[in-house]
């Protein structure tokens, strides 16, 4: 009796932990069953959309239209291939996806996992999204300007139109790169230092170039603005 009343003592709480643990999973395994469905459906829609999207930027010929605005150029010298259409195709896949991924955490309930897909991914994508149009308004400004500058400094007849316009050019480029970082959150107090202080820069190396090399220039200016003044003058009285 002293034996079996210990088995059994023992069995029971075995039995009890086994049959909560069966209670448990049994009662988890629909949740399970509708995260694999909803995941399954995410990578349908996630792809259909995503090459629907791919589809229509061929359609419309987008790279054309990038090339026309000279992005492709510098595409193609950093070693990439444009194809704008796999790209968008790709972010709309992914957004999709973590969307999908966002609705399986709220079916298995792990609401860190929940939370970190919702601030930390897909509030980042805004950002993202925004600083890829920042540097491609950035690339076509500063093409445009390049042209025209120098369009205008060779109409003028004055020399270092190539030389203008390539800072121009860099100049544009550069702030845009620095504009699309401070929107990612990257660096942000150091960028604005290097802004700041490029603008400073610039502004001395000018006023001392200008001081250096064009006094004798400001002065005649100076004398020439004082004649026109003192001119009319003798004019009035």
């Amino acid at each position: 009796m002293t034996g079996e009343y210990w088995l059994d003592a023992l069995a029971r709480p075995l039995a009890d932990s086994l049959g909560g643990v069966l209670v448990g999973i049994t009662s988890y395994l629909p949740n399970v069953i509708g995260a694999l469905l909803v995941f399954l459906a995410g990578l349908i829609v996630a792809s259909g959309l995503g090459l629907l999207v791919e589809r229509l930027a061929v359609s419309i010929k987008l790279d054309e239209w990038l090339r026309k605005l000279g992005v492709g150029e510098y595409v193609d010298r950093s070693g990439l291939r444009l194809d704008s259409g796999k790209f968008l195709g790709q972010i709309v896949y992914w957004v999709l996806l973590i969307t999908f991924l966002l609705a399986v955490t709220d079916i298995l309930k792990l609401p860190q996992l929940s939370e970190f897909l919702r601030t930390d991914v897909l509030g980042f994508v805004p950002s993202l999204i925004a600083a890829m149009l920042i540097v491609l308004v950035a690339v076509v400004l500063a093409n445009l300007l390049r042209k025209v500058i120098s369009a205008s400094v060779m109409s003028a007849r004055l020399a270092g139109a190539h030389f203008l316009g390539v800072l121009v050019w860099w100049s544009v480029t550069i702030f845009g790169l620095f504009a699309a970082m401070i929107q990612l959150g990257i660096a942000r107090e150091i960028i604005l230092t290097l802004i700041t202080g490029l603008i400073a820069m610039l502004a001395l190396a000018g006023g001392i170039a200008f001081g250096l090399g064009g006094k004798e220039y400001a002065a005649h200016l100076l004398r020439k603005l004082q004649d026109q003044v003192e001119g009319k003058e003798v004019v009035k009285k």
